[in-house]
């Protein structure tokens, strides 16, 4: 979409009618299409519902200003740009304006050949970018020793105080959160600020083994244990020697393995399969579950006295649709990687892109988005990745949630109707990939980048089986 076409949509704020059916006119001149809102709260709301291009904003309003308006409108959307008009200008209120987010300030009364000029480089997108490299350098992740954890919400920053005050203990860390959250960066967030930094951190995947081969591959296993076993050798848990080991899926563990991880976790040794010399360990234990492991206590599938020793500290990360204010973070974030990954030049998202990435539930979460990313960067046809290049399945979630707002008699847009929450939000996305897939459980999962056992939970909690 270029300055020149005719979908491009401007959000006219202006508790003026006069003004806004003059601004609406010209700019239907110019070959733009346009709504309009009375105050920054409808402008507000009017940008939840739909994407605009940009906004053109009075300050003075009287049900809410135009600077609160841009500061909510950015932390809804930083792609969309916003320029703030006022018969009122000053030094002070310009510098105002700029630092939260405008992208540009004119005074009244408007020079339209100035208008039309800002308007159209506004349109442009290069917005996107600059958004980007302003947000960068308050970006968590860099007081994180290079982990990888990235987030502004509150939700995140409390995670992250979290991490700082526990990393350098030598405590058992439970970390909790739903597949694709990213509870192994937290992992290696503990392990990099932690004394034990300089030592290995050692990953294991318990679900990813049965219960035979995850013994020999912690504990390590002697010549002649079993079949095929020709010769010594050492497991996870010594190969952590004065590091971490991080054991992920720990739920999924059998009731004998778990009896082993407990005797590891009081008397600090163990044995390799097949031998009978104990040795003893120097290793901190953290592990993760995508399952309350609570729950499971009280299912008798998990030993209560393990997940007391496991749970001396926990750690909840939060899923995506909790935090939809760090998506154009997480999201700039992977078009850098991906970009200079595939060698592409991207400048960055348009604002439909980044209201369809908003307005997705997610339940894939981190991963999800950054696979959903990597699609859009190796499809993209133009110099910004726009909603087109995304999958069509955040598309179809979108217009199946509530088509466009129309414009009603007085130029502002309708409310659609949406669904009344993020769960339903998600069963929508859940049911519409199970109808794409036939039914087919493992690759409806496999699509929504969750395990087969979280999709499970999510088809019995929504009552779609």
């Amino acid at each position: 979409m270029t300055a020149q076409t005719a979908e491009v949509n401007i959000l006219v704020v202006d508790d003026d009618e006069a003004h806004r059916y003059m601004l609406r006119a010209m700019l239907a001149e110019w070959g733009w299409r346009s709504a309009e809102a009375a105050d920054g709260a409808l402008a507000v709301a009017a940008v939840a519902e739909q994407p605009f291009d940009a906004v053109l904003m009075d300050v003075r309003m009287a049900r809410m200003d135009g600077m609160e308006a841009l500061r909510r409108i950015q932390a809804h959307n930083p792609a969309i740009p916003v320029i703030i008009m006022t018969a009122y200008s000053s030094v002070d209120s310009a510098v105002e304006a700029m630092k939260a987010g405008a992208r540009d300030y004119l005074t009244k009364p408007l020079d339209f050949d100035r208008l039309r000029l800002t308007l159209a480089k506004a349109l442009d997108h290069r917005q996107v970018e600059e958004s980007r490299r302003s947000r960068r350098h308050d970006d968590p992740a860099d007081q994180l020793d290079q982990a990888g954890i990235i987030g502004n919400s509150p939700a995140m920053k409390e995670l992250l105080e979290m991490i700082t005050y526990v990393a350098p203990t030598e405590a058992t860390v439970l970390i909790s959160g739903e597949s694709g959250t990213g509870k192994e960066l937290v992992a290696t967030a503990l392990h990099r600020n932690s004394t034990r930094k300089d030592g290995p951190l050692v990953k294991v995947n318990c679900a990813a083994l049965v219960e035979s081969l995850l013994e020999s591959e912690l504990f390590g296993h002697e010549k002649g244990a079993f079949t095929g076993a020709d010769r010594r050798r050492e497991g996870k848990f010594i190969q952590a020697a004065s590091g971490t080991i991080f054991l992920d899926e720990i739920s999924e563990t059998s009731p004998a393995m778990q009896a082993k991880l407990l005797r590891v976790l009081q008397e600090h040794e163990i044995q390799r399969v097949g031998g009978q010399e104990t040795l003893k360990v120097d290793v901190r234990v953290l592990a993760a579950s995508n399952r309350v492991l609570e729950d499971a206590v009280k299912e008798g599938k998990f030993r209560e006295d393990l997940y007391y020793r496991l749970n001396v500290v926990t750690l909840q990360v939060p899923p995506l649709r909790e935090r939809s204010e760090d998506i154009p973070l997480l999201a700039a974030h992977f078009v850098d990687k991906f970009a200079a990954r595939n060698r592409r030049r991207v400048e960055g998202i348009t604002p439909q892109a980044m209201d369809l990435l908003l307005k997705h539930p997610w339940p894939g979460n981190v991963r999800e988005l950054e696979n959903a990313i990597e699609r859009g960067v190796i499809l993209m046809r133009g110099d910004y990745l726009d909603e087109q290049s995304l999958p069509l399945s955040l598309r179809r979630i979108a217009d199946e949630a509530g088509a466009p707002p129309a414009e009603s008699t007085t130029g502002r847009p309708s409310s659609p109707s949406s669904p009344s929450s993020l769960e339903e939000a998600e069963k929508l996305v859940v049911r519409r990939t199970l109808e794409e897939t036939g039914g087919n459980r493992s690759e409806a999962a496999r699509r929504l980048n969750i395990t087969r056992k979280t999709l499970l939970s999510k088809i019995n909690k929504y009552g779609l089986g």
